[in-house]
C-alpha cells in the first residue's frame, strides 16, 4: 500500500509526527550551539540531514520563526537567530511571572504522598550531585513537573514546558558554578519547607527567586563563554 492509499487519519498523523519530530531537533540544535548564529538553514541540505522530505523541514522552519528562533532574508531563505544573554534574558523572565503563578495550587492541594515524592526526588538529586548532567535535568524536570503538572491551566503549562526546553538546550553550552550547584540543592529544599508549611506566598517567593537566581546564572555563564570565544 502506498502513502497515498493509506487513511486519511494515518497519514496526516504521520505527517505530523515528521514534522513535530524535525522541529524539536532544529530548535535542540539551534539552541544547543550545533547551527551557529546567522547559519544558513537550506531546506534541501536539512532534508538530507534528517532524512525526511522538504514538507516537514519547510515546516518546522515557519514553527521556528513564529518562536522567533529562525529569521528570513529575501531570496536567502532560513538563517539562524543568534542566541544572545538578551534572547535568554528574556526567556527567563517568562518562567520568574509563570513557575509562581503555577505552583500556589499546588501548595493549596498538597497531599502527604506529592510532599513524600518530592523528597525522594530531592534526595536523588543531592546524592547524584551533578554528576551526571543528563540525569540531574531528568530529576529537575521530574521535581517542578511533581509542582505544576497537574494545574488545570494547560495553556500555562505548555508555555512552561516550552520555556524548560528552551532553556535546558542552552544551558548545554556552558558549566554550572560550584556556588549554583550548592544553591540548587539548597533552595529546592526551602521550597519543600514552605510546601509543608503550606505557606502559598512563601512557596512563591522563594520559587521565583530560586528561578530568578537560575536565569541571571545562566546568562553570566553564557556572557562569559562568549566573550572567551570572541577572544
Amino acid at each position: 500500500m502506498t502513502a497515498s492509499q493509506l487513511p486519511l487519519s494515518i497519514s496526516v498523523a504521520a505527517v505530523d509526527g515528521a514534522e513535530n519530530a524535525i522541529f524539536h531537533q532544529i530548535r535542540h540544535e539551534i539552541l544547543a550551539g550545533n547551527l551557529a548564529d546567522d547559519e544558513r538553514l537550506k531546506v534541501s541540505e536539512l532534508s538530507h540531514r534528517y532524512g525526511v522530505s522538504t514538507n516537514p523541514v519547510r515546516e518546522a522552519l515557519q514553527q521556528l520563526r513564529g518562536e522567533g528562533l529562525v529569521y528570513f532574508v529575501a531570496n536567502q531563505g532560513a538563517r539562524v537567530r543568534a542566541i544572545d544573554t538578551d534572547f535568554v534574558g528574556d526567556v527567563s523572565e517568562v518562567g520568574q511571572q509563570l513557575e509562581p503563578y503555577l505552583v500556589r495550587v499546588f501548595v493549596e492541594t498538597a497531599s502527604q504522598e506529592d510532599i513524600d515524592r518530592l523528597e525522594v526526588i530531592q534526595d536523588g538529586m543531592n546524592e547524584l550531585n551533578f554528576a551526571d548532567k543528563l540525569r540531574h535535568a531528568d530529576l529537575d524536570r521530574e521535581f517542578h513537573a511533581t509542582l505544576y503538572g497537574d494545574h488545570y491551566n494547560r495553556v500555562a503549562i505548555k508555555l512552561w514546558q516550552q520555556h524548560r526546553e528552551i532553556l535546558w538546550a542552552i544551558s548545554t553550552r556552558v558549566p554550572v558554578a560550584v556556588g549554583r550547584r550548592e544553591a540548587i540543592l539548597r533552595e529546592h529544599r526551602e521550597i519543600i519547607a514552605c510546601i509543608k508549611r503550606q505557606d502559598v506566598d512563601a512557596t512563591a517567593e522563594t520559587l521565583y527567586r530560586h528561578v530568578r537566581d537560575a536565569g541571571r546564572h545562566l546568562v553570566d555563564r553564557l556572557s562569559i563563554a562568549q566573550r572567551n570565544t570572541a577572544g
